[in-house]
């Protein structure tokens, strides 16, 4: 898939429901009932929209995003991660050795070798940076919440720079000189398959840009159009601590910046991953030769 775009709010809606209650009892009544539709015509609208049930989806992402705990966070035990996601270690155990082929333990003494073999990693056997190196990129910065205008796909993130043209050229209007550009990645393409990644792509606007024309609706908080098919998907990045990575080459190293940072800084510091969005600021990019200038940003805390 390269890069299906999802249009429906409604279900944007509750993917953004599920991802921030991944930890607790979550069930697909519960996503509808936040929405204010019925079990079943929700369910229609997500698979139509994502090729998944829902429950699929909230059971894949799930045992996906532990997968990614288990990765980044190594002085945690495997029952412990298990737990914040509501499994018993027994239950743990068998999830994700039928997701993944094998146990959460093997899973994590084989991270390195996982992300090595991804498509995204150039260059392998020169391995990741190290901590000393990252370090002279990165720094500690609270950042500023973001009011953007988005979409979101569901597909490839070797697309992305096609995905990038498209969106720009139909959202050119909007566009001024404090316009910052951003990127929204949810998955880890070392652990998820090309075709089910989700991000979305974003801009910063003014919210009192009547061509935005939203309003709520119902008494669940949706944010939606007038007229679905004309006014764009709108959103609020949350601001908080982050570590951020200046990176300054061609898109073929980044997915090892992302990684070095992940697996050979943060590891070494005073912090932990956070639960909150991770994304990317561009700054520049070149259209000729791709050579971009950004910002990669990891929500983190302290231990």
């Amino acid at each position: 898939m390269d890069g299906h775009i999802m249009q429906n709010q409604v279900v944007n809606f509750a993917v953004d429901y599920i991802m921030k209650n991944l930890r607790s009892e979550l069930k697909v009544e519960d996503v509808a009932r936040a929405c204010g539709y019925s079990p079943y015509y929700l369910e229609r609208l997500f698979k139509a929209e994502t090729g998944e049930s829902m429950y699929s989806f909230m059971k894949r992402v799930k045992v996906e995003q532990s997968a990614f705990q288990l990765k980044v966070e190594k002085e945690r035990s495997v029952s412990t991660i298990g737990e914040e996601y509501g499994y018993s270690s027994s239950n743990y155990a068998t999830l994700f050795k039928k997701h993944f082929g094998r146990t959460p333990a093997a899973f994590r003494r084989q991270v390195y070798q996982e992300l090595q073999e991804s498509s995204f990693f150039h260059e392998p056997e020169a391995g990741l940076w190290d901590y000393e190196r990252c370090s002279r990129n990165i720094h500690v910065a609270e950042n500023r919440e973001y009011f953007v205008l988005y979409e979101r796909r569901k597909g490839n993130y070797h697309n992305l720079v096609e995905n990038w043209r498209d969106f720009l050229k139909k959202y050119e209007a909007f566009i001024g000189p404090d316009t910052v550009f951003l990127e929204i990645t949810y998955d880890d393409p070392s652990i998820v398959p090309d075709d089910s990644c989700l991000y979305d792509i974003c801009m910063t606007v003014d919210r009192r840009d009547p061509r935005l024309m939203f309003q709520k609706t119902a008494a669940v908080g949706i944010t939606s159009r007038i007229q679905t098919k004309t006014f764009p998907s709108t959103m609020t990045i949350p601001g908080g601590k982050y570590a951020v990575y200046r990176y300054a080459g061609y898109p073929k190293l980044i997915y090892k910046a992302y990684q070095s940072m992940l697996c050979s800084w943060l590891s070494e510091t005073g912090y932990r991953i956070d639960h909150r969005l991770g994304y990317d600021i561009y700054h520049r990019i070149d259209e000729d030769t791709l050579y971009m200038e950004l910002d990669i940003c990891i929500p983190i805390k302290e231990k």
